[in-house]
């Protein structure tokens, strides 16, 4: 853990941690995390990619991030929307972006993300989404008791003052999109009620 944080915190989004770190490329220069709130994620890419930027949208996260990052020396944040935000062309190898996109137009976050991508570089992410049909239905139900006392056990808790907003998009709409936008993308479902989208960008 980063010297300068605060007692360890666990909840569903932190569980996604370990994957998106295990996505990042090898010897990756330049990181981008969106939507990266208190920062926890972005140390955690610090400590294995050259350079880090986190974007945020909320002041009061930000601020957050940045008295947690003092010293990450290679660690740089922003404040500001990612869709109008000015990031450098020259782009990113690895992209990442945890129970954000769905405060943002999905469709125009996607494709900024992958214009921001580089060649070869990997995009990794992980939202939330609503249930629409009788089969995402049935698979929430099968997992909230597992959802309920994984929570419990592992003391589940959100940063102060960390921004919600209710999912538009159903899992179906997710995935069809993310398909048309992201041709290869690998979409799975988590048990602990997120989904992941996980896409290489072509070596042209």
């Amino acid at each position: 853990m980063h010297p300068a944080d605060p007692k360890p915190y666990w909840n569903t989004n932190v569980a996604r941690h370990p994957d998106i770190l295990r996505s990042v490329p090898e010897d990756c220069g330049d990181a981008l995390d969106v939507g990266c709130g208190d920062g926890l994620l972005a140390r955690k890419l610090a400590a294995r990619v050259h350079r880090v930027t986190g974007i945020d949208k909320s002041p009061e996260m930000i601020a957050r991030a940045r008295d947690l990052a003092v010293d990450s020396p290679d660690l740089s944040l922003v404040e500001g929307d990612f869709l109008t935000a000015e990031l450098p062309s020259a782009g990113y190898d690895f992209i990442c972006s945890v129970t954000t996109i769905h405060h943002m137009d999905f469709e125009a976050a996607l494709v900024r993300m992958r214009a921001l991508l580089r060649p070869g570089g990997t995009l990794m992410v992980v939202g939330l989404a609503r249930e629409a049909n009788v089969t995402e239905w049935a698979a929430m139900i099968a997992a909230a008791p597992v959802v309920r006392i994984t929570k419990k056990l592992r003391r589940a808790s959100e940063p102060e003052g960390m921004p919600v907003a209710v999912p538009r998009m159903s899992y179906g709409q997710v995935r069809a999109v993310a398909r048309r936008l992201l041709p290869g993308v690998r979409y799975r479902r988590h048990v602990l009620r997120r989904y992941s989208l996980t896409w290489e960008k072509p070596v042209r």
